[in-house]
């Protein structure tokens, strides 16, 4: 089985876990080994899953500022920890292809594979939740057709992409691409970078 068919099974587990109680507060218990690559992949889409949901909560009409506030700052939160596990992948995979000699003509990708996995998890949850919106009772026919039609464009999207990461990978591991990894440098979150964060901090 390709990785990027593991990712996807693991991504489909977290979701149904999580949707077992809806809840964005709920406790993760990571099935996976919490070290290996698939409790990382685990921990990933888990973290996607609360933070989809947080972005709808956040959206409501008539939500109090004060809460409003408080889950814009959990999700800022929740963007930093995608971040930091998006990278613990790359090292992963840096890890992987450690011994491999990159060719003489050897390119590099226009994205790591761990961001390419990130768009894949996305795109997991994106399907979870149009294949609902695509069933759902209270909504009329034109309403469920019309997702009927995204979901469908969202399973070639996840097809391509999922044969995009393996190919990306397959190349790595032959040498005929290189991988080298930036570290993202968010600076909002960084008290001594965001200058509204070390100008208060001078007064």
């Amino acid at each position: 089985m390709s990785f990027s068919t593991d990712s996807t099974h693991i991504f489909e587990q977290a979701i149904a876990d999580y949707h077992k109680t809806d809840n964005v507060d709920a406790t993760l218990v990571n099935p996976f080994s919490p070290d290996s690559i698939n409790g990382i992949l685990y921990v990933k889409n888990w973290i996607d899953t609360v933070q989809w949901h947080l972005e709808d909560i956040v959206r409501q009409p008539d939500i109090n500022p004060i809460e409003g506030l408080a889950i814009k700052r959990r999700i800022d939160k929740s963007n930093q920890d995608r971040t930091d596990l998006v990278e613990a992948i790359d090292s992963y995979f840096l890890h992987q292809y450690k011994n491999v000699t990159p060719q003489a003509n050897a390119t590099i990708n226009t994205e790591s594979p761990a961001w390419a996995i990130d768009r894949l998890s996305i795109l997991a949850l994106k399907i979870y939740h149009m294949r609902i919106e695509s069933k759902r009772k209270d909504a009329d026919e034109t309403h469920k057709a019309l997702c009927q039609q995204k979901l469908e464009i969202l399973l070639e999207q996840q097809k391509d992409l999922s044969s995009a990461i393996d190919q990306l990978l397959a190349d790595i591991a032959s040498g005929r691409k290189f991988m080298k990894v930036y570290k993202q440098m968010k600076m909002y979150n960084d008290p001594s970078l965001n200058p509204m964060l070390y100008g208060n901090n001078k007064k």
